[in-house]
């Protein structure tokens, strides 16, 4: 489970450069952190890396899928640099919830393989 990004990482929000880049290398560094925390060190992927993501909304307001994903570019950093890979191995399989949590998060399962089935 990793944190809700920030509000200033979505396409739509209207913030300065800074304020932009700020919230992304902290938000990148939340990932990596946490991603390390679970355990991906050391783990040897051959191929295809597929990323299962699941949105977890803080509320239950309607939410552009495609902003969502735009505003997890340095989560997928996070974690890259975590797993020690390039970000272009990773196939995305994105899924809103539609269950609510506090202050919103983002599941993470990662597979690998061709399929990419979760076994």
């Amino acid at each position: 489970m990793l944190p809700w990004p920030p509000k200033a990482l979505s396409p739509n929000a209207r913030v300065h450069h800074m304020a932009r880049s700020r919230a992304a290398k902290k938000y990148r560094m939340q990932c990596y952190l946490l991603a390390m925390a679970a355990g991906l060190r050391g783990v040897e992927w051959d191929g295809s890396i597929h990323v299962w993501i699941t949105f977890l909304a803080p509320d239950r307001r309607r939410r552009d899928h495609d902003n969502m994903i735009a505003s997890s570019k340095n989560l997928l950093d996070g974690l890259a640099d975590a797993l020690g890979v390039n970000d272009r191995l990773f196939h995305i399989h994105p899924l809103v919830s539609d269950e609510v949590v506090k202050g919103g998060a983002v599941r993470i399962v990662l597979t690998a393989g061709v399929d990419g089935r979760l076994t």
